[in-house]
């Protein structure tokens, strides 16, 4: 997602002059500062309104209850918030875990193996911070494409990271099994995120157990990005996540293991800026002394919002109905021109297109004024290979209407190319 402050210089990769930390200068531009320096000279269509499915912001309405409860509490912004959080809160959150993934009574224990955080981006970002062993051999694995904060917070932590490409011929997850032993002994934070974004797989519950058999043999942590884990569309089989792993093997322990979730898609809180983490409560502890300094606690408010959220599923089933409606007329329009699959979660349709990526989203841009993301752009290459290139994102957050009226445009695109 794309963070935007009006007025203010927006963050590139640039040559540091003046004293730095120099790690900085191996940042990569974000997705967003590229496509806007592709489209930046482009001149849209001037007869058709803009449709962004390009930044994955959730637009469906925020729950009025959660709103509501901020205004019933204003008068705590007078409280310092302290790092741990409101025994409430994790209480709230444990439950919710316990619910979710069915987990044992009495193993998450809401004083040891939760802590709320300001959503996933700050904390997967500090989490890194947190866990890795500041080393010339020390790697970071993650999938391609990949969400970029993995990237940045290996690099400033002083890690190597490491691609794991993810390829339509093994469903879109990486191929654990072909990575060698050397590469798995270097490791030191593996991250999962399933959903995936920008593709939508599952990690299979299988595969899971098996991860955590290889953090158990070569001593690395798991850091499993669930923030799209409550966007399904079979109501009758919610994914597992790394804690349902955890349970079918019996770690009541969590060892090595932590998750990460949001509010942001579940309930539509992108502004809210509440998660959590959940885990190894060995893991938890250095990470809040870590927090303690980094100054990132939830405000009183925040937190009393974010109980009210994580009891309630109503909002959130609704939320699901509203997905589940986009991917069936957006998929009858664009399935007979292109190659786009119903992903097994999260709100991204992972498209194939009929050349370049980048020229693809440029031209469209150009004569459509639709707005996605190439492929390109959100992955690595490594060995000659991108497995972004060819593929586009495209976000179905607007309403129905409007994604819609996009998959018509993006059809008479394709249709008109030679």
């Amino acid at each position: 997602m794309s963070h935007r402050l009006p007025g203010l210089p927006q963050p590139t990769a640039m040559h540091l002059e003046t004293p730095m930390n120099q790690a900085l200068q191996q940042l990569q531009p974000y997705p967003f500062e590229k496509l806007r320096a592709l489209l930046g000279a482009v001149q849209p269509a001037a007869d058709k309104n803009p449709i962004a499915l390009s930044i994955g912001e959730p637009k469906h309405r925020s729950p009025e209850f959660v709103a509501a409860t901020l205004a019933a509490n204003l008068e705590q912004l007078a409280v310092y918030p302290t790092t741990l959080g409101l025994p409430a809160l994790r209480e709230a959150i444990a439950s919710w875990c316990q619910r979710r993934f069915e987990l044992p009574d009495g193993w998450l224990d809401a004083g040891r193996n939760v802590l709320p955080v300001n959503g996933t981006r700050e904390a997967l970002f500090a989490f890194t911070q947190t866990v890795v062993k500041r080393s010339s051999d020390a790697l970071v694995i993650s999938p391609n494409p990949f969400y970029q904060i993995y990237e940045g917070a290996a690099l400033l932590a002083g890690a190597e990271p490491h691609y794991l490409a993810c390829q339509p011929e093994n469903g879109f997850n990486p191929d654990y099994a072909a990575v060698p032993a050397d590469v798995w002994q270097r490791c030191q934070i593996l991250f999962i995120c399933s959903p995936g974004n920008p593709t939508g797989a599952l990690t299979p519950l299988s595969t899971l157990k098996k991860l955590i058999a290889l953090a158990d043999q070569y001593d690395f942590v798991i850091a499993a990005d669930e923030c799209y884990s409550e966007l399904y569309f079979d109501e009758a089989s919610p994914p597992p996540g790394l804690l349902s792993a955890c349970v079918e093997l019996g770690r009541k322990d969590f060892s090595r293991c932590v998750v990460f979730h949001s509010l942001s898609k579940r309930s539509n809180l992108p502004g809210l800026r509440s998660g959590f983490v959940a885990g190894d409560a060995d893991i938890l502890k250095a990470f809040l002394l870590y927090r303690t300094y980094h100054g990132c606690a939830m405000s009183v408010p925040t937190q009393l919002a974010s109980i009210a959220a994580w009891n309630d599923e109503a909002h959130v089933r609704a939320n699901r109905d509203l997905y589940r409606a986009k991917y069936d007329a957006v998929l009858a329009i664009l399935q007979p021109v292109m190659d786009g699959q119903r992903p097994p979660g999260g709100f991204h349709l992972w498209a194939k297109t009929p050349h370049d990526d980048v020229r693809f989203t440029r031209d469209l841009f150009e004569q459509q004024h639709v707005t996605v993301v190439p492929g390109t752009y959100l992955s690595r290459e490594v060995n000659g290979i991108s497995p972004g290139a060819g593929r586009v994102r495209m976000a179905l957050v607007a309403p129905l209407a409007e994604c819609i009226e996009a998959a018509e445009r993006i059809a008479a695109f394709i249709r008109s190319q030679p």
